[in-house]
């Protein structure tokens, strides 16, 4: 399913890709559901998430759940949460925690099987790129500096 990636600079991991819908104020609750089952590691760091800017998602309800039908699509603003999950997370409670704090009845949450890289670490580390080898961008911590 994955390609073969033969290289000494990375490795591979198989998991999935979590993306959770969500509206903004309920974002952080959705992150720290998902940490309080899974820790979010990824290579030499933890709680790795993404949220990203808000934007909005739109629906019209059919009327067969808890809500009325809507006879218009509606528009709320929401931001996407992402993390990666490792093939030996627990998935499941993971959906149980999303489920548990966001406040959707059919909150809009997809699994979809990835392929993520992660460094070998030591290599590399004189690369001018590499942001400990600049002068300090805005977006760099304080204790990294």
């Amino acid at each position: 399913m994955f390609p073969a990636l033969e290289t000494t600079r990375f490795e591979t991991e198989t998991g999935f890709q979590l993306t959770v819908e969500v509206p903004e104020e309920r974002a952080d609750a959705v992150v720290e559901a998902i940490a309080g089952v899974v820790t979010l590691k990824y290579g030499d760091y933890d709680t790795v998430a993404f949220r990203s800017a808000p934007g909005s998602q739109q629906f019209r309800s059919l009327g067969t759940g808890r809500n009325a039908a809507t006879g218009k699509v509606v528009a709320v603003p929401c931001q996407r949460v992402s993390c990666f999950l490792p093939e030996t997370a627990d998935s499941a409670a993971v959906m149980e925690a999303i489920y548990h704090v966001h406040p959707y009845e059919e909150p809009v949450i997809l699994l979809v099987p990835a392929l993520r890289t992660l460094h070998v670490r030591g290599l590399d580390e004189d690369n001018p790129n590499r942001f400990w080898n600049r002068p300090a961008a805005d977006w760099v911590p304080e204790e990294h500096r």
